[in-house]
């Protein structure tokens, strides 16, 4: 009986201590993490255990492809940080969304190009008017893009039509079917179909710096956990100076990623 009540208590202390370990740890989410650039900082700090140093004990990325869908990641799973482009948290915020705007991540979409199918009979953006244009989801950083595109080529918002991929990969898919004719893509999505699609514009050459993806908060945790939030920003920035100074190991760990 005693060697029982002994176990009985022990498997009650183990339990507790698992309990108290899974409850330090988290996830947090990033817009398209693993397929875009903007979250190969995360991989980095993930392998290099930055944010483990800086007091943020994180498991893991949660993905999304964009847009609403990261917004919807970060409040549905109560987390207390995600990296969301501006449009879709702004939009967010303006229906009732409790999110704060608590870093600004990311300062150029020179990742991005719009890609066409080599054959395409569109060579310029003054070729973009009755075309479908694809972007990867509403409220997207590509489906802002897009407009700005437009604009840049003078056209307005309805003289071509914008259509929802639902990711880059899959705007790749959507090109060589021919369902759509012209798609935003980033790299380094972009990069590994070059040899099958032709670029007719980047954004760098049309568009002027721009903010992509910001740090973002609920406002229950920007109350409660200011410590993590803060820890994962300083574990971002030691990994962007690391990609500068260790390019090599950087771009293996980005490549498992």
């Amino acid at each position: 009986m005693h060697t029982i009540f002994s176990r009985a208590l022990a498997a009650l202390a183990l339990a507790a201590l698992l309990s108290s370990g899974a409850a330090s740890a988290e996830e947090i989410v990033v817009s398209n993490y693993g397929v875009a650039a903007n979250g190969m900082p995360y991989a980095i700090a993930l392998e290099k255990g930055f944010f483990k140093a800086e007091g943020a004990d994180v498991t893991g990325v949660l993905s999304s492809s964009g847009g609403g869908t990261t917004v919807r990641n970060l409040l549905t799973g109560n987390l207390a940080y995600g990296e969301v482009d501006l449009a879709g948290t702004v939009a967010a915020i303006q229906q009732g969304a409790d999110l704060k705007i608590i870093s600004d991540n990311v300062l150029t979409v020179a990742e991005f190009v719009w890609a066409a199918k080599p054959d395409s009979p569109i060579k310029t953006i003054k070729d973009l008017k009755g075309r479908k244009i694809g972007y990867t989801n509403p409220r997207s950083t590509s489906q802002a893009l897009d407009v700005l595109l437009l604009e840049a080529a003078g056209l307005k918002p309805d003289e071509a039509e914008l259509v929802k991929t639902g990711g880059f990969g899959e705007a790749v898919v959507a090109l060589n079917l021919g369902s759509i004719d012209i798609s935003a893509i980033a790299d380094p999505v972009w990069s590994k179909n070059k040899a099958q699609l032709r670029v007719v514009v980047a954004a760098s050459d049309v568009l002027p710096p721009l903010c992509n993806v910001i740090g973002v908060t609920t406002g229950a945790a920007a109350a409660s956990r200011g410590d993590f939030i803060r820890a994962i920003l300083r574990g971002r920035r030691k990994a962007v100076a690391f990609m500068y100074s260790n390019t090599d190991e950087a771009v293996a760990i980005v490549a498992k990623a």
